[in-house]
């Protein structure tokens, strides 16, 4: 009996371990693909170092690289302080409301970028529902920082949103109510129990938004064109100047991109 069920174990592993590797086989065809995008723009990049380096040290390269982290991160800090309270409402909330607030929460999902842009460009511009009233009083989004920091915040939203609402709704509600039963109130519960609970969500919803907001193109460029985000250099490098600078440029952020990733998996192996 021993050696019966000693052989179906090992039946059922060897199953397995088919499945795994057909699976790994299939999944394969991705990080291949992955992988020759990857070289297509490296391999020539370090063969001509000298050009890399010159293109990296221009002074409009540096300012595109600088505008597009800075403006990245002033959308997460924002999501961060408004975008938490929503994703623990939404959370803790089971009101028929609840699935339109999740439905427009997604919205940005699904839209082609264009359509973005254009409903920031016609909600932001000058004559637009808040860009009007905050244009009379000297802040203005078109061709201007805000600008593209309001549309990165629009397409990065959902991620965030929707990363650390699924890290307060893994938070038992019972830890809560143990905690207002002995005199917490909802938000003190909050901030000691559930918050710390969400860290790795917390931080997971903070580098999709990110990433998001960086590789973002056509909803900044509708309303703001300059200051020039990478995004928009490499396009404009790409038309005016050809492959091989808008390549080089385009390489440069893999780098940054890549050192970001590496800290963001150390990070998150901390907090776990």
């Amino acid at each position: 009996m021993k050696k019966e069920g000693i052989g179906k174990n090992m039946a059922t592993r060897i199953r397995y371990d088919s499945c795994l590797t057909l699976f790994w086989l299939m999944g394969s065809v991705i990080i291949v693909i992955t992988i020759l995008a990857l070289l297509s723009i490296a391999v020539p990049e370090l063969a001509d170092l000298s050009h890399l380096i010159s293109v990296a040290t221009e002074s409009e390269v540096i300012e595109a690289i600088l505008v597009t982290m800075v403006a990245a991160l002033v959308a997460v800090i924002f999501l961060v302080i408004f975008g938490t309270p929503l994703a623990y409402a939404l959370a803790r909330s089971s009101s028929r409301w609840t699935g339109i607030v999740e439905n427009i929460v997604d919205i940005p999902l699904a839209l082609p970028h264009t359509v973005a842009g254009l409903m920031v460009y016609l909600l932001f511009m000058s004559r637009g529902l808040i860009g009007a009233p905050l244009s009379s009083v000297g802040i203005v989004f078109e061709d201007a920082f805000s600008g593209i920091v309001v549309a990165m915040i629009f397409v990065s939203s959902p991620y965030y949103i929707n990363a650390v609402r699924e890290g307060f709704e893994k938070v038992p509600v019972h830890l809560e109510n143990v905690a207002r039963t002995l005199g917490s109130t909802r938000f003190h519960a909050f901030r000691k129990i559930t918050l710390p609970l969400s860290t790795r969500h917390l931080l997971s919803g903070s580098f999709l938004a990110w990433g998001r907001a960086v590789g973002e193109f056509a909803a900044v460029i509708m309303i703001a064109y300059f200051p020039m985000v990478v995004s928009t250099l490499i396009y404009q490098r790409f038309t005016t100047g050809g492959l091989a600078e808008s390549r080089s440029v385009a390489f440069i952020m893999i780098l940054i991109c890549l050192a970001v990733f590496i800290v963001f998996r150390w990070l998150t192996r901390t907090a776990g």
